[in-house]
Formats: C-alpha cells, sequence, structure tokens
C-alpha cells in the first residue's frame, strides 16, 4: 500500500486487531494460525511494518474471512430510502454489497389464491418475516401459518404465494438474485412496477 492509502492502511489494521480480539486470539494464537512471528504481527497491527499482500491473504484465511472484506473501505453512502410502491404497499432497499438481493417490506390485505393455477414457481430462495398480524404461505400442496415475529425461508421452485389471515398482515422479505428475477419476469407479465413483490 502506498502513503496515499494511508487510511485504508489504517483501517486495515484496525480491522485485523478487531478480528482477533473478537476471537479470543491472543497475538500469538493469531500469529501461529497465520504462520508469522508474534512480534512481526503486533509490528502489523501497530503501523511498524508495511503491509504486504501476501500477509494479508494469510492472515484473511486465518481469521476467517476474505482479502475483499478484510481490506474493503468504508463507504460515504451507508443509510439508504427505499423505493415506494404506495398502490401495493411496497417498499423495497436494494443490497449495495450485492446488487442481486433486495429487501422488500409489503403490507397484505388479501389470503393467497385460492387456484393452485395463481401460484409461481421459479429459480431462487426467499426468506421473509412477519412484523405484524398473520400470513399464509401457500408452498406446493402445503399451507403454512407464519405469526408474528416467525419467519420462513423456501426454494422458490416449489409453487408458492403469500397473503393475509383475519386482517392486514406487513412481512419483511429477503429475495436472492434468481428469486428477484422471477418476480421481474412475472412483473413483466402484469404490469410494470410490480417486480419484487412477495408472490401473491
Amino acid at each position: 500500500m502506498t502513503q496515499t492509502d494511508g487510511d485504508l492502511d489504517s483501517l486495515v489494521r484496525k480491522r485485523i486487531r478487531a478480528l482477533r480480539v473478537a476471537q479470543g486470539w491472543s497475538l500469538e494464537e493469531l500469529a501461529a494460525r497465520a504462520r508469522l512471528s508474534q512480534s512481526s504481527l503486533s509490528r502489523i497491527e501497530n503501523g511498524q511494518r508495511r503491509l504486504a499482500l501476501d500477509q494479508l491473504v494469510t492472515l484473511a484465511r486465518a481469521l476467517d474471512t476474505t482479502l475483499d472484506q478484510l481490506v474493503e473501505s468504508a463507504s460515504d453512502d451507508i443509510v439508504t430510502s427505499p423505493m415506494i410502491d404506495g398502490a401495493h404497499g411496497l417498499m423495497r432497499w436494494p443490497i449495495k454489497s450485492d446488487p442481486g438481493m433486495s429487501v422488500v417490506r409489503q403490507r397484505m390485505t388479501e389470503p393467497p389464491p385460492d387456484n393452485p393455477a395463481r401460484m409461481r414457481a421459479h429459480p431462487g430462495r426467499e426468506w421473509l418475516v412477519v412484523l405484524s398480524g398473520t400470513a399464509v404461505l401457500m408452498l406446493g400442496h402445503r399451507r403454512f401459518r407464519v405469526e408474528t415475529n416467525q419467519a420462513a425461508e423456501f426454494p422458490t421452485m416449489l409453487p408458492h404465494a403469500i397473503g393475509a389471515e383475519g386482517g392486514p398482515c406487513e412481512i419483511l422479505g429477503i429475495f436472492d438474485r434468481d428469486a428477484r428475477r422471477g418476480h421481474r419476469q412475472r412483473a413483466g407479465e402484469n404490469r410494470e412496477g410490480e417486480g419484487d413483490r412477495p408472490c401473491q
């Protein structure tokens, strides 16, 4: 790293020490895992020794992380606002570290469809938690009641639909890249702006 990378250099050194302390390891323990001398590791953490790429790779592996995570710089763009679809009571936040992932919050008032032909299947996985009320998840031929503070996770290759039971419910869902793509394709069959909606 060069002098112009001073802030990142300092951040990486602090991160190495913080990860070591979080694991409950002494300098000696991490040095042994990374096959470094204790004095070398101490100088790395204290800024008295230049950070070398090969040592960072070894330290990342010993700390059970990746080199990318170890040297990731802090972003100024920390707080984000949701994209809002008021017509469907839906808010969506992209996950910046993985643009294929998104978080969706939605208020539902209708029960899931009775007709299995209206259930959807597509590649991917979905995870959701019920924030309030009771949701009903139809998954293949099975019916699950998901109550407040309960979560459900399922492969979306199974035909599925979700709706409310006994009044409105609010859910927070996480879509992986494939599930998000499936919802966008479904939106194309319906109308623009319905992408990333939980299946109903």
